[in-house]
């Protein structure tokens, strides 16, 4: 498990992180959702060693990562813009890694090479982001890391190579044991593929949930009715949200979708309908029930 108990980074006057607490399960893929600057990059560089925190503290399975080469060794770290030495090709880097991992798998490198249509031989320098990323990808899931950190994982990756990367997620999680951490600034990326998703901004976690919880606690639901009922008839349901058309109204509604329905089945709608809101839409109604712009957070 990785742990954060009031993690504070500062840069300067810039406080990147601030009394920041957080619990990443084992055996899960745990979504990090923010804006530009909103501390995504720093946590994943804390929590891989590259940081030092200046105040609270974090631990990997309850160890301290920093200046330790044990707890480093089950952690791979894949920035936003990936590193290889000057004029390495991919076989290089490889035999560069094994030599850092322990757990470093050469037949998995070699049926990966059959996936990503990555030439070994060719100097990574030389390709393209989308290719540079597929590269550093490989690498980090030949590794088998106990705990695998992207930070922007599909950036430059065409829609075919997104959904590789994802089968290979999963796959590394059941068959692995693997734990993943993804920072992205784009919650569609994510709403088909983390089982916990978190939104930070500016330095804290806002919001974290089980993305099951996360999809059963709100709904949309539109109903229609001869004549609209009084205020009253709603009392007692959590809408967050509510419009308002003529005899048309669409609500946004934490509870139960079930027991939402019933309520309104007894002011007898013309027809009535629930609709499954997207992630993004869940996090927007339930940040601004909080009083946050969520709009101008997710960008």
């Amino acid at each position: 498990m990785i742990k954060t108990v009031d993690l504070v980074k500062r840069f300067g006057d810039k406080c990147a992180l601030d009394a920041l607490n957080v619990e990443i399960y084992d055996g899960c893929i745990y979504g990090l959702v923010g804006s530009n600057g909103s501390g995504k990059s720093t946590l994943l560089r804390i929590f891989s060693g590259v940081y030092y925190p200046d105040g609270g503290t974090v631990s990997v399975d309850g160890y301290s990562v920093w200046n330790n080469p044990e707890v480093k060794g089950q952690i791979f770290y894949l920035p936003d813009s990936p590193h290889f030495f000057k004029n390495a090709n991919l076989n290089e880097m490889a035999d560069f890694y094994s030599g850092m991992y322990a757990t470093f798998d050469r037949s998995e490198f070699d049926r990966l090479t059959t996936i990503f249509p990555i030439s070994r031989t060719s100097k990574i320098d030389n390709m393209s982001k989308g290719m540079q990323r597929q590269a550093a990808l490989m690498l980090a899931m030949a590794a088998r890391p106990k705990y695998l950190l992207l930070d922007e994982a599909f950036d430059g990756l065409d829609p075919v190579m997104r959904n590789v990367l994802k089968s290979l997620l999963i796959s590394g999680i059941e068959g692995g044991g693997m734990t993943a951490v993804i920072a992205s600034h784009n919650l569609r990326e994510l709403e088909d593929l983390c089982d916990h998703v978190a939104l930070i901004h500016e330095g804290h976690i806002i919001f974290s949930d089980e993305l099951e919880a996360v999809r059963g606690g709100i709904h949309k639901v539109q109903a229609a009715f001869k004549e609209m009922p009084p205020h009253i008839s709603f009392e007692g349901m959590q809408i967050l949200k509510c419009e308002k058309t003529g005899s048309l109204m669409q609500m946004i509604i934490r509870g139960e979708e079930e027991e939402i329905l019933a309520r309104i089945n007894d002011l007898d709608p013309i027809f009535v309908e629930a609709i499954e809101p997207t992630l993004e839409e869940i996090f927007i109604y339930e940040m601004e029930a909080e009083g946050y712009d969520v709009k101008n957070i997710l960008g």
